[in-house]
């Protein structure tokens, strides 16, 4: 999909279609006052005549624009300008693209950065326009033996006016869309099945994405580089599989400091979970495929950092594994050492994501990290107690918690901050290992993150719960691509701290 800047008038700029935002008072924004003045004020005929009223999400098609250079007009109804939130601006943005779908065009010209928006400027707008222009035109097509006959736009101009300044439009186009193909790489990798989405094809998707990019390197470690290492409670959990479990990392090297200390990501990549012995119920297991969002995440947050390259170190690692019954799995009551001497009992082989991340946060130790945060599809009382809208953050470090909380704001990718207290870890108390792996029905997102809390003691660590943000269910069901904008967000607010560092020394 082709981006581009359009400084000159939208009256005067030649497109199948123009996209105009309109209040619901009848406001215009300039973009739209240039067009009625074209159209010899045929926009505000229609809203004086009350054809169309404006409220938040909804769309009117001028099918011609007699006196402008556009074909059509879209008109997109932004509701009452007092009471436009950053949500209800994406909400009236994706209507747009959801019409603009359905039209059959080439291409299009959309004036939506221009709405008056609290607290935002138009940089953040366009950055998010172009978000969701890549990801309002995804479609999943690759085990489709016809593809649906849809002619979706692959040209996307955006009005940004002469008075802007052009660097700031030419650098939220590039994150905006970094982040919309990162978010898609995300999606594209969790919907993809089972038997074709395994350990080994992440590992051979994260080689792929730095081929030839000297800034990258790559560590894939096999199941007896693992077993070496004694990485043992990583290894129980792929035991019952024939699909071999792998661990993951990339590094980049963006930093001109010597000294700089890595940012790590971290990802559960769990490509299928049946919940091993402790068997799901067979309803809705199909979605079990998604168990791994957490490192396709992690390799969208890659594919961006590959076309922004921050200036940064950063370490991404997945844990990969495949969770099935078999009389080689691991069985309730079962004991393992992790690779922090650590001893597991295994109460429950489907809380099978915390060991795998727990010998995974112990290795990224190794990189003397300036902070880590993992990202995991860990816990079902997550979506108990956020629901679908937000991602559970749970943290050692206030401060980090406070830059993610800030990141998830910033790129309309939300998070909600739950406490860690010391009082919820003796739910993981063991009569027979130093912890157990699970802690009871009350407080289960907590007491998942306190169990990996015991393997990032030594570090700044923020962990991410995206079960009830990672996929969609039902009619629309469908990997979301989250949080891939909250972490490219925090990765560029990280920049731009070691940024103002540098400077002061």
């Amino acid at each position: 999909m082709n981006f581009k800047l359009v400084t000159q008038s939208p009256a005067l700029t030649e497109t199948a279609c123009v996209v105009l935002p309109v209040l619901q008072d009848g406001s215009l924004t300039p973009a739209g006052e240039a067009l009625d003045k074209a159209t010899e004020s045929l926009v505000r005929q229609l809203i004086e005549r009350g054809d169309f009223k404006a409220r938040l999400g909804k769309t009117f098609l001028m099918p011609f624009a007699p006196g402008a250079e556009a074909q059509r007009i879209l008109l997109v109804g932004m509701g009452e300008e007092n009471k436009l939130t950053d949500s209800k601006f994406r909400k009236a943005c994706q209507a747009a693209y959801d019409h603009l779908a359905q039209l059959s065009l080439h291409d299009c010209l959309i004036t939506l950065a221009d709405t008056p928006l609290k607290q935002r400027d138009s940089a953040w707008k366009l950055r998010l326009l172009a978000e969701m222009a890549e990801t309002s035109f995804y479609r999943f097509t690759e085990f489709k033996s016809v593809a649906a006959n849809e002619d979706l736009p692959t040209e996307i101009n955006f009005w940004w006016p002469d008075n802007h300044e052009g660097k700031d439009g030419e650098k939220a186009l590039a994150i905006g869309q970094a982040i919309g193909q990162g978010k898609n790489l995300a999606r594209t990798l969790g919907n993809r099945p089972g038997n074709v989405c395994t350990p080994i094809h992440l590992a051979d998707t994260a080689l792929e994405l730095i081929t030839k990019d000297p800034a990258f390197t790559a560590t894939i470690l096999d199941e007896q580089q693992m077993a070496e290492l004694g990485m043992n409670s990583l290894l129980s959990v792929g035991k019952g599989s024939d699909q071999p479990p792998r661990l993951i990392v990339v590094e980049y090297k963006g930093s001109k400091d010597p000294e700089a200390r890595p940012h790590v990501l971290l990802g559960k990549g769990i490509t299928f979970d049946t919940g091993g012995i402790s068997l799901k119920p067979g309803e809705g297991m199909d979605e079990m495929k998604f168990d791994m969002c957490g490192a396709a995440s992690v390799l969208g947050a890659l594919e961006a950092v590959r076309q922004l390259k921050p200036k940064l170190n950063l370490v991404f690692m997945i844990a990969a594994a495949e969770n099935m019954p078999s009389g080689r799995a691991s069985k309730p009551g079962d004991i393992y050492t992790t690779l922090s001497g650590k001893t597991v009992e295994v109460l429950n082989t489907d809380a099978e994501g915390r060991l795998v991340l727990c010998d995974a946060l112990t290795y990224a130790e190794r990189f003397n990290p300036e902070t880590v945060v993992d990202i995991a599809t860990l816990t079902g009382a997550c979506i108990i107690a956020l629901g679908h809208q937000a991602t559970g953050l749970l943290s050692n470090d206030e401060d980090l918690a406070a830059e993610l909380l800030k990141a998830g704001l910033d790129a309309e990718d939300r998070a909600w901050q739950l406490p860690l207290w010391e009082e919820y870890q003796e739910q993981l108390d063991s009569n027979f290992a130093d912890l157990q792996n699970i802690g009871g029905r009350p407080a289960g997102t907590i007491t998942a993150a306190c169990f990996l809390s015991r393997f990032a003691e030594n570090f700044r660590w923020a962990h991410l719960d995206i079960a009830g943000t990672a996929w969609h269910s039902g009619k629309q069901k469908g990997a979301t691509g989250r949080p891939v904008g909250l972490l490219v967000q925090y990765l560029l607010m990280q920049e731009a701290s070691a940024e103002v560092r540098e400077t002061a020394v």
